[in-house]
């Protein structure tokens, strides 16, 4: 290093760390990309750039990284740690290790990795953008730029405290060296190749450069579509063609975004403050996944569960700090309201009434402006769906905002289309008590200013909160494995539907909301809440409470529900420790220690986070239901039981596995009951091990519900098959009414009408009833009388008294 970058960079220190503050992606780079510290590294920038240098240098050191200024000594020899792919001028000396130029250092690396086969050299690519503002369309460039002296010194005065310092997954440089050669062509290749790479940078943290909102009504009302419904709207209503095109310019002003990415730096100022506030903490998993989308140029459609409006600020919060630019939102037009509206809109959101059905204008312009979204590279978030759950489940998917995506790739999109379920959870949701209301029968009330303002008095600590990304589905391979002739779509006449659209859509919508639940994060409160519910009292010891979230802990960690979902690190007495903490609970003491119980009132807003993740331990507690109430039972008859009753739970609950999965998971959970000592195994018979039979049966209780409802149902079923469905929905109501009342449960969706819809059309689907209704009276006989084997003796007797009233 010459003197002169010495003094450079020593004059520059002190400003930079006064006026520097970078926001880093990934928050821990070493164990987020797996780097090796006890491996040489060498940080690979874009530009030749002291400031860009010493911003990394500050930010890497806090970070446990080496110190870029501290040379490399590799072989004897003496490099940079730190290289610019761009230095602005022909490099002086190609020949000499101090060279700047990437290819010469490129080159010799190389070389030395051919002599040495125990080298391996980690190249870093590191990024440092000053704002994320991405520009007007036709006047800004949409890739990386190296900026002059002076404009960098304005960068640092105006979007020091906006700054993001991006390091990127390594580069093995054994691996290239084994895998492509050590050449001078593969280092030419690899500069190249990481230009291309820090302009994508560019495009994935801040997005497409933007339109005004003139501009793009111009471009959305020249377009064949909007023209062609702008014309059947003046002839069906009799007005002028001129009248009816004003009336298209206002709809699009309703639905059209107008993203501010100065709300959005501000926005982030607050909703920091407001998630310390709220929360004592945000836990994102997997976000690398939906990085690596970005940096590949994919089309990406967020496609959240929706717990709470938090959801909409949370993710677009969480995707910036991850680096990546925030979506458009898909929002319900019942937000557009002052002061929230207009806010929501700079923000991101687009607007979409409830329906739409025979409005051919608005239906046009709306998807003609989604189509426009994606042809220009904004990613998109919509909540499949339709609203928020009210019950803490999946809602069975509305699929028409996945049906226009799909149509908008057949306009021929130039870039893959991916998915991205991503699972949102709380400790606590703030319109929980709200929901527990509308369940009752209260009407929801219309979003307003005034409820917002009450909401905000109520700010308190809600614990944590959870984003978990979820397996990403490519809608393109998604479409050449399952429909290869999709591509003969592409290009089609407007308004023509392919034969394939409706059930690859219905399919694509299962999948979606399957990858979702995959991703779900189990915490303190969900945990406590499934255990408590469990209890006939609603009221454990603090001891037994451990005990039993040490079970669904060891089941969670040794049979892992699948790759994405998340559960604690902490102990059970951790656990425990913090969700009473939330004061959601009673806790009582008395001589022999403390009793942990829910109120009357809490008893019915925990089913809420229970049903978070119920799905996780849906097959568990099957099995422990089979176990505890089967004669004679054997590991044969548990699979044969499991594989008639697993479809309803796999429909209903939105469950991983499938038929093929099913037995080998099967026996990994008894494999785990036994090593918690729950059971006894001889052979092919299951025993119950009665020293712990208290919690096999807290267990299987979390199922013991949906196993009731079930069973009403097709004992109803049986006992009335001539019945319409609409007359054994509302009948199977009645009864699960009158068993709730008798049994003590208060779980809301355990009488709702539209549950039971769902399990008749799975009934549908399994055989069990045929397209015309009619039952196939032996089969549905059978399973009715298998589930009544697997109840309770009371619970039983109800519904057997409660069916002979009904019939």
């Amino acid at each position: 290093m010459s003197s002169g970058h010495t003094l450079t960079q020593s004059a520059l220190r002190f400003p930079l760390k006064v006026l520097v503050k970078g926001n880093v992606v990934p928050p821990s780079p070493i164990s987020d990309l797996n780097i090796d510290i006890e491996k040489p590294i060498v940080y690979v920038l874009p530009f030749e750039s002291n400031v860009d240098l010493l911003s990394v240098r500050r930010r890497a050191i806090q970070l446990g990284l080496p110190d870029p200024l501290q040379p490399l000594e590799v072989g004897g020899k003496s490099f940079r740690r730190y290289v610019f792919i761009s230095t602005g001028k022909l490099d002086r000396d190609n020949d000499t290790l101090d060279s700047l130029g990437s290819q010469s250092l490129f080159t010799q690396l190389l070389k030395l990795h051919r002599e040495q086969p125990d080298l391996d050299v980690q190249l870093i690519p590191t990024t440092v953008m000053w704002g994320r503002k991405p520009g007007k369309e036709g006047r800004d460039k949409p890739y990386l730029e190296n900026l002059s002296s002076w404009n960098k010194m304005r960068a640092v005065l105006v979007s020091g405290r906006d700054c993001m310092i991006r390091f990127s997954p390594l580069v093995s440089m054994r691996y290239m060296a084994d895998s492509r050669g050590s050449d001078e062509t593969i280092a030419q290749k690899l500069a190249r190749v990481a230009r291309i790479h820090f302009s994508r940078q560019k495009l994935a943290a801040s997005g497409p450069s933007l339109p005004s909102r003139d501009v793009l009504f111009e471009r959305l009302i020249k377009s064949e579509a909007i023209n062609k419904a702008i014309a059947d709207e003046a002839a069906a209503k009799n007005i002028s063609v001129e009248k009816a095109e004003q009336h298209a310019l206002k709809i699009m002003d309703e639905i059209a975004a107008k993203f501010s990415y100065s709300l959005i730096k501000q926005g982030n100022f607050v909703l920091t403050w407001l998630w310390n506030r709220l929360y004592q903490g945000i836990n994102v998993s997997n976000a690398s996944t939906v990085r690596k989308l970005a940096q590949d140029g994919h089309e990406i459609v967020y496609v959240p569960c929706h717990r709470s409006h938090m959801d909409y600020l949370l993710l677009s919060y969480i995707l910036y700090h991850e680096g990546m630019v925030p979506p458009h939102i898909a929002a319900g037009v019942n937000l557009n309201f002052f002061p929230a509206g207009p806010i929501f809109r700079r923000g991101g959101a687009f607007f979409i009434r409830r329906s739409f059905k025979g409005n051919k204008l608005y239906s046009t312009i709306f998807r003609e402006y989604l189509a426009e979204l994606f042809a220009k590279g904004y990613s998109v978030e919509y909540f499949s769906e339709g609203g928020r759950s009210r019950t803490g489940r999946l809602l069975q998917a509305k699929t028409g905002m996945l049906a226009m995506t799909v149509q908008a790739m057949l306009r021929g999109l130039n870039r893959p289309v991916t998915l991205v379920p991503v699972y949102i959870g709380y400790e606590h949701v703030m319109e929980v008590s709200t929901y527990a209301k509308e369940l009752r029968g209260k009407r929801k009330e219309k979003e307003n200013a005034g409820q917002v303002l009450r909401t905000i008095r109520k700010l308190r600590n809600f614990g944590q909160g959870y984003v978990n990304f979820g397996e990403p589905i490519p809608l393109n391979q998604y479409l050449n494995e399952n429909v290869p002739e999709w591509r003969e779509s592409i290009g089609a006449a407007e308004g023509t539907k392919p034969a394939w659209m409706t059930p690859t859509v219905n399919a694509i919508a299962e999948k979606m909301m399957t990858h979702i639940n995959d991703a779900a994060a189990a915490n303190a409160l969900t945990l406590t809440a499934t255990a408590l519910l469990a209890s006939r009292q609603r009221a454990l010891t603090k001891e037994s409470l451990i005990n039993q979230i040490n079970c669904y802990l060891s089941i969670l960690r040794n049979v892992p529900y699948t790759s994405y979902a998340t559960m604690p690190d902490s102990s059970a007495e951790e656990l425990v420790a913090h969700a009473t903490s939330l004061d959601k609970f009673v806790v009582d003491s008395d001589s022999m220690g403390e009793i942990i119980s829910l109120d009357r009132h809490q008893s019915v807003l925990m089913t809420y986070y229970r049903n978070n993740i119920i799905h996780m331990l849906a097959l568990p507690s099957l099995l422990a239901q089979l176990i505890i109430q089967l004669p004679d039972c054997t590991l044969t008859r548990l699979k044969r039981n499991i594989a008639v009753l697993y479809p309803f739970l796999q429909k209903e609950l939105f469950l991983s596995y499938d038929s093929e999965q099913l037995e080998d998971k099967v026996e990994q959970i008894v494999q785990e009951f036994l090593s918690q000592q729950l059971i006894e195994v001889e052979g092919d018979r299951v025993n119950l091990n009665q020293t712990n039979i208290h919690t096999l049966q807290l267990l299987s209780r979390t199922i013991s519900e949906t196993l009731q409802r079930y069973s009403i149902a097709l004992n109803l079923l049986a006992a009335q098959p001539e019945l319409a469905q609409t007359e054994l929905e509302m009948r199977c109501q009645d009864i699960a009414q009158r068993l709730g009342r008798l049994h003590g449960i208060n779980a809301p969706e355990f009488f709702d009408k539209g549950v039971f819809a769902a399990l008749f059309s799975t009934l549908k689907e399994q055989g069990y009833l045929n397209a015309e209704g009619e039952c196939d009276i032996e089969r549905t006989k059978k399973l009715a009388q298998g589930l009544l084997e697997i109840l309770s003796p009371e619970v039983k007797l109800t519904i057997k008294e409660g069916i002979a009233q009904a019939v």
